[in-house]
């Protein structure tokens, strides 16, 4: 992660550290430096990805409480990124992690939009709406997220915590998130055809 920014350099300025990482390794947080073919890189680079694809959501989405709940999500993601990019020991002296209370948020908030919305029973196909398509884009990523996270974990390399808990509750919130979205948007999903 240090090779693209550098919040030390030029007297705290946040900025590109140009040419660093051109030998194909990164900086972990702290002073591990991998092959940016790590499965650490790789599982923070899909975290970085949805938070991304959560970003194009709040652009495109008509429902300022889908907005509202997509940045909360994008906030918890720079704290999973963070866990992530950090050797196995040394996660215990970051400042903050994923708590269990963020995860029970993602549940409560699940169980309140899936009271406002009937949950369709059968596939849909994504695309009803921009904002829905591009949270339903952001739950694909995540859950890719997740499996990398899962091979990082069986590798020893993730120290016990949230972080597969939360990523398996975010998937789950964006496919209920992109209902909601549609619904109130007045715009019926898409059930997909046999």
């Amino acid at each position: 992660m240090a090779d693209e920014t550098d919040a030390g350099a030029a007297g705290g300025r946040l900025g590109p550290r140009l040419g660093r990482g051109d030998e194909g390794y990164t900086d972990l947080l702290g002073p591990d430096r991998v092959l940016k073919s790590d499965l650490r890189v790789q599982t923070y680079g899909e975290l970085d990805e949805t938070s991304s694809m959560l970003g194009l959501a709040r652009a495109l989405a008509q429902q300022p409480r889908v907005r509202q709940i997509a940045r909360d999500v994008q906030h918890d993601l720079y704290l999973l990124m963070a866990e992530v990019a950090t050797p196995t020991a040394q996660v215990a002296r970051l400042p903050y992690r994923i708590t269990a209370a963020q995860v029970d948020a993602l549940d409560a908030t699940i169980a309140e939009l899936e009271d406002a919305v009937a949950m369709p029973r059968k596939f849909i196909l994504p695309g009803a709406t921009p904002g829905s398509a591009a949270l339903d884009v952001a739950r694909t990523v995540v859950r890719r997220a997740e499996r990398s996270a899962v091979a990082l974990a069986q590798a020893g390399d993730l120290p016990a915590g949230q972080v597969l808990r939360y990523l398996n509750r975010c998937s789950s919130l964006l496919f209920v998130l992109a209902r909601y979205e549609e619904a109130a948007s007045g715009v019926p999903y898409d059930i997909a055809q046999r």
